[in-house]
């Protein structure tokens, strides 16, 4: 029985880039994080895959391998709006269950709809009202099966603009010639693993037992990477967040001890207004640099629970005076934050001498903000980001999508503190009448 629907948008951020500038149509695109010759690219458009390019190339290498490749700079917030208006068009015909990703959202069918031939017209459908509603670069794979899993699977046999469905019939056989690696959720060390207990091949994957795999997995994941290959529907367990923190690779002229720390304090205020925003407190800061030697050095710092921005700078602080004497004369390359140890606000309890401190303290962050939110970011922020307020600009990571009302500026407040007041109605004219 059909029971999912996946769709994987194709070379996402650069059909976005397409999409939206039309001189950049038909042409070969790299997307990169920052402009610069030796960072990597995160997204390559079709028309650069011809040429061998694929994510994470350099920028010089890409020139290299094809000189006319055109490189621009990411624009988050431009694929977050592109995104919910996808999302939209696709609600419109079938429910979105879950969002995989930035670009991949998993579709619930039932009743007709899981049916194999009202199956695949929904998926055309679906890509003609893309195409409609979104635009003609936007192209995508979709891939029907009895779950997610192998809904996703499908998705990914045929790209671009793919569209295979894989009923329960068609597993083995029409998988056969896939590779270990092609599989969601097995990576480079998992095959390893597989293949050091004799699997090494999709059919011998298939005929593996439920606790044969189980055991190779090391936990209840490999059973049920078992029941989802055999067309089981057990549902994923959503993780727990467990950390919120932000990392930047340095420009040059931030490859230096001061800027590098207002960096870090930047990235810091943006971690800790998610922190409030998302309902938690963090017990515990960890700070990480890696330099332009190859070498990398980090330290944590353990403290009762916390939302408060300053507390958690005089840790940062603290945790950047440890750094040993043999690396202050390094240049730094990428630093970045971790706020761990986290507990739901509904779980936290005041300390009992400084509760009415800490709740002071949460009103006026809460305004801060307030105030970031409405006028954009950085309007109010702690001195120690002074000179960095530029940086650590919003990265759309896999599994999660930032939100710009919270990260850049809220457009729906208007640049306003209070709500606009409704307009009176207007009087009729049999109002006031005498």
């Amino acid at each position: 029985m059909l029971r999912a629907l996946a769709i994987d948008f194709n070379s996402y951020f650069a059909s976005v880039e397409q999409q939206d500038r039309p001189e950049l149509r038909g042409r070969p695109l790299i997307v990169v994080p920052i402009l610069a010759e030796t960072t990597g690219s995160i997204a390559v458009s079709l028309e650069a895959k011809q040429f061998g390019l694929k994510r994470n190339v350099r920028v010089a290498e890409a020139r290299q391998q094809c000189p006319e490749v055109v490189v621009v700079e990411a624009r988050p917030e431009l694929y977050i709006q592109y995104h919910r208006r996808l999302r939209e068009i696709v609600e419109t015909l079938v429910p979105v269950k879950k969002i995989q990703s930035i670009d991949e959202l998993e579709c619930e069918l039932s009743g007709d709809l899981a049916q194999p031939a009202r199956a695949l017209r929904l998926a055309e459908e679906i890509r003609a009202a893309i195409y409609r509603g979104a635009g003609r670069c936007l192209r995508c794979s979709i891939g029907i099966g009895p779950n997610w899993f192998i809904a996703k699977l499908a998705s990914d046999i045929q790209k671009p603009d793919g569209l295979v469905l894989l009923d329960e019939g068609d597993i083995p056989g029409k998988i056969l010639h896939l590779k270990l690696g092609e599989f969601t959720g097995i990576g480079p060390n998992m095959e390893q693993r597989l293949r050091a207990a004799g699997i090494a091949s999709v059919e011998q994957l298939y005929a593996a037992s439920s606790a044969r795999l189980r055991a190779v997995w090391g936990s209840v994941e490999g059973a049920r990477f078992h029941d989802w290959l055999h067309g089981g529907v057990q549902e994923r367990e959503a993780p727990r967040q467990s950390t919120i923190g932000h990392s930047q690779v340095l420009p040059p002229e931030k490859r230096n001890g001061p800027a590098a720390l207002a960096v870090l304090h930047r990235l810091l205020q943006k971690a800790a207004m998610r922190l409030r925003h998302e309902g938690f407190y963090a017990g515990g800061l960890q700070l990480s640099i890696s330099y332009r030697d190859g070498t990398d050095w980090g330290a944590d710092l353990r403290f009762n629970e916390s939302q408060d921005t300053l507390r958690f700078t005089h840790a940062l602080n603290a945790l950047w005076a440890r750094r040993p004497k043999a690396h202050l004369a390094k240049a730094p390359q990428q630093v970045g934050v971790i706020l761990h140890q986290l507990l739901a606000s509904a779980l936290h309890t005041a300390d009992l001498f400084e509760g009415r401190q800490e709740e002071a303290r949460s009103r006026l962050l809460g305004a801060v903000d307030t105030l970031n939110q409405t006028f954009g970011k950085n309007s109010v922020y702690f001195g120690g980001a002074h000179g960095a307020t530029d940086y650590a600009p919003m990265r759309i990571a896999f599994t999660r999508i930032p939100e710009p009302e919270i990260e850049e500026i809220d457009a729906k407040r208007e640049r306003r503190l209070r709500p606009k007041k409704p307009a009176p109605p207007a009087a009729s004219d049999s109002e006031g009448a005498e």
